[in-house]
């Protein structure tokens, strides 16, 4: 099956240059110029892999990466003119599996496009049955009937609970910030003093973890957030 990949850069010359190597790869190409613009095409359109510049106008490449994620699993490879190592962390920690700075190499850029595709078609290649139902180890979340079972023993959790549950089981290994949560499931602006996020976890740790001190399931990761 023929690859299809998202180009989404506000340089047009790097778009093109981009697209004719993948092309000469046998790929397919969709080029947009800003991240509102692929946001809109994921919508109605399946991508297997992501080339995402991190500065554009209207929406930056952090901001898009972090919204793809709430939703979609596909590889995201992050560019930016910018070589610092904060740029490439922020980078990963939105979601992104690699990272390339400006100016790169084009074969560098494909050979690392074939490496994700082979990783994430190697992984991903089982039909899901049922995209409502997250299992996690001994951890089953059902969205469509908000209910959560540890060890096949169902626990109950408050609507804002189980929100957060859910949004950290939907990006399963990626380190979402208390912000980023805070404002997906309580669709407020975060403020840095407040500490509902935080309370909110130890009380999903307090019902799901059988040592809530030492938790399996819920990870801090200090100065950045939590992951599933």
């Amino acid at each position: 099956m023929v690859s299809k990949i998202l180009i989404v850069d506000d340089d047009k010359e790097i778009r093109n240059l981009i697209a004719v190597y993948l092309e000469n790869e046998g790929m397919q190409t969709e080029k947009v110029e800003d991240a509102v613009e692929a946001l809109k095409l994921l919508e109605k359109n399946a991508f297997d892999l992501i080339i995402l510049d991190i500065m554009m106008p209207k929406m930056n490449g952090i901001q898009a990466c972090m919204k793809i994620r709430e939703e979609r699993s596909m590889p995201i490879i992050m560019l930016s003119a910018k070589s610092e190592d904060m740029d490439k962390i922020q980078g990963l920690t939105a979601g992104a599996d690699d990272y390339l700075s400006k100016p790169f190499n084009p074969l560098e850029l494909i050979a690392r496009v074939k490496s994700q595709l082979r990783r994430y078609k190697k992984y991903n290649n089982e039909p899901v049955v049922n995209k409502s139902v997250l299992e996690i180890g001994d951890l089953i979340i059902n969205a469509d009937t908000r209910q959560v079972w540890v060890q096949r023993k169902e626990v109950r959790l408050t609507p804002k609970e189980f929100d957060i549950l859910e949004l950290l089981g939907r990006n399963k290994g990626i380190v979402l910030s208390v912000s980023k949560i805070y404002e997906a499931v309580w669709k407020e602006d975060f403020f840095k003093s407040d500490n509902t996020v935080m309370v909110h976890i130890t009380k999903i740790r307090d019902k799901i973890e059988a040592n809530p001190k030492n938790p399996i399931y819920i990870k801090t990761i200090w100065g950045v957030g939590y992951k599933l």
